[in-house]
């Protein structure tokens, strides 16, 4: 792996964005700190450790730790090629626009789609982390029924979470600078929270770490043993420490991008995986009772090890940095669904693409697409009241399809790899970072993983699609059901209704592109003239 001279720097003009055959409509605002922090404020271990600790916990004891560094293996061959990548293409959408240059027009627009489904998903996912620490800091947060209720539970989840997207979507609608300025500061806050606590729970360490050889009688009754367990206790990290490619996303709102962008990802997928292991490391040390049903409860938890090690007021302290990075990551989640959003419908790729590529001429962001995507990120949380197995299911159906987009980036990235036509041809410029000679084994591996961890994910197993009564084959294979309903479906709506139509629209057009067309608003640029990538991928 290696990274081009300082002596040689990347071309580019006053926006960069001619090369890709795209206006510059966005504000390129975002700073190298910035950057790092939008892809670790979408990782956001401290969201995604506390959320899930307690499925991960109760599903396999202390060794589903072990999970961590696996996932993060794997993660970081993915993280590499989309570092590869990212420092010749930081554009918005990246996994879309990625594929377009890779493959065909089908599998990009399909790497789109998954990837803006599975974020409005998870937009809604991340917020309802809110009602697992709120009301352990404060009873008040409880706005319905005391927690005891059959309902109140899941209720006061949606009402703190709809509260979250409505804010998020303002911000977001605002513009990226204010995005970006809450998100570092709440980065900030999150890294120095996660090392305190980190040291905090170590110094409480009551056991020693071959505790993590342990499986304490886990997997007995499991066809495949303590194996067995131990997969479906891995999601519990495979469900964390993806979105890293967010840094690219906002590439066109960052100063420098190919270098920048790059270096972003690699910073974000590192940094969490030290932190976040370290903290399952101290808190499964520092627990009181590794016995206690609480620290496998869905109430309980990583957040209630802290609470019950470091008293009230210091815990309690460390729940509300919590709290600051479930806001963080829900903005880095919708700043990533909008870019995708815009990104394929200013190509044209999209119902209603005019008015959602829409800039706002003074903020400079797609203040429709913002509103757009909080609308519809509320409309699955209502699921979540009466069936909360249905909201689970499509819950991890989102990470499944996190992961498949991601393959239909790495799988024809490796086919150009054999086929020698990797890097592709371009204007010249020097890429902000190559993988040199690594290039092809990490790129095996990125495709090798990606494949293994999302049969790992759909695997139609009770203990994720049907945890709970009432027990019916089709919530077990929901998850089966639900990601081939979207594949085939959205293979069908692109090829059936979009693609004819696929061109980058004139108002988003680079000059030379939009002297050529059209001079009709309402004509999109050929897609030929405004990016050549499109004339194969059309036709595909």
């Amino acid at each position: 792996m290696s990274e081009p001279s300082k002596s040689g720097p990347c071309k580019s003009d006053a926006s960069g964005m001619d090369e890709f055959g795209y206006a510059q409509t966005l504000d390129r605002s975002i700073g190298k700190f910035a950057s790092f922090a939008a892809g670790v404020s979408y990782i956001s271990i401290l969201t995604g450790v506390f959320q899930l600790f307690y499925f991960g916990f109760s599903t396999a004891g202390p060794a589903y730790a072990w999970s961590w560094p696996i996932v993060f293996v794997g993660q970081l061959m993915v993280a590499l090629c989309f570092a590869e990548l990212a420092g010749r293409y930081p554009v918005a959408g990246s996994v879309y626009n990625w594929a377009k240059r890779l493959s065909t027009g089908t599998w990009a627009w399909l790497a789109g789609w998954l990837l803006l489904l599975s974020s409005i998903m998870a937009l809604g996912s991340v917020a309802l982390a809110l009602q697992i620490t709120l009301p352990q800091i404060w009873s008040g947060f409880q706005l319905v029924g005391d927690g005891t209720g059959p309902y109140d539970f899941a209720v006061n989840g949606v009402i703190l979470a709809s509260i979250m997207i409505g804010i998020s979507t303002l911000i977001n609608a605002f513009g990226v600078k204010l995005m970006t300025m809450i998100n570092s500061v709440g980065v900030f806050v999150e890294l120095v929270a996660a090392v305190l606590l980190i040291v905090a729970l170590i110094w409480h360490s009551v056991r020693g770490p071959e505790v993590l050889l342990d499986t304490a009688g886990f997997g007995e009754e499991h066809p495949l043993g303590f194996f067995g367990v131990f997969l479906i206790a891995a999601m519990a990290s495979g469900y964390v420490m993806y979105g890293f490619d967010t840094a690219s996303s906002l590439g066109e709102e960052t100063k420098d991008p190919k270098r920048t962008a790059p270096k972003a990802i690699l910073r974000a997928v590192t940094a969490s995986f030290l932190l976040g292991g370290l903290l399952l490391l101290g808190g499964i040390l520092a627990a009181p009772d590794l016995s206690d049903p609480k620290i496998g409860a869905a109430d309980g938890g990583l957040q209630y090890i802290v609470l019950s090690v470091l008293g009230g007021p210091f815990g309690k302290a460390f729940l509300v940095c919590i709290v600051v990075a479930v806001v963080v990551c829900t903005l880095a989640v919708h700043a990533a669904a909008i870019r995708m959003m815009f990104a394929m419908a200013r190509d044209n790729n999209l119902p209603f693409s005019r008015q959602l590529s829409k800039v706002h001429p003074t903020r400079k962001t797609p203040t429709v697409a913002a509103i757009v995507i909080g609308v519809v990120a509320v409309i699955p949380l209502i699921v979540n009241i009466s069936q909360p197995a249905i909201f689970t299911i499509l819950s991890s159906i989102s990470i499944v399809l996190i992961y498949l987009s991601y393959l239909l980036v790495t799988v024809p990235l490796l086919r150009r790899r054999f086929l020698k036509k990797w890097p592709l041809k371009d204007d010249g410029s020097e890429p902000g970072f190559s993988l040199g000679k690594w290039g092809l084994p990490v790129n095996i591996l990125a495709v090798l993983w990606g494949g293994a961890m999302t049969l790992n994910l759909v695997w139609p197993r009770p203990e994720i699609y049907n945890s709970v009564p009432p027990f019916e084959w089709y919530l077990q294979w929901g998850g089966v059901m639900f990601v081939a309903a979207v594949v085939v479906g959205g293979t069908l709506l692109y090829r059936l209704r979009i693609r004819h139509r696929t061109g980058v629209l004139a108002e988003h057009a680079a000059a030379p592109a939009a002297a050529t067309a059209d001079p009709s608003p309402a004509s999109p640029v050929s897609p030929a003239t405004a990016d050549p990538s499109f004339a194969a991928a059309r036709n595909s």
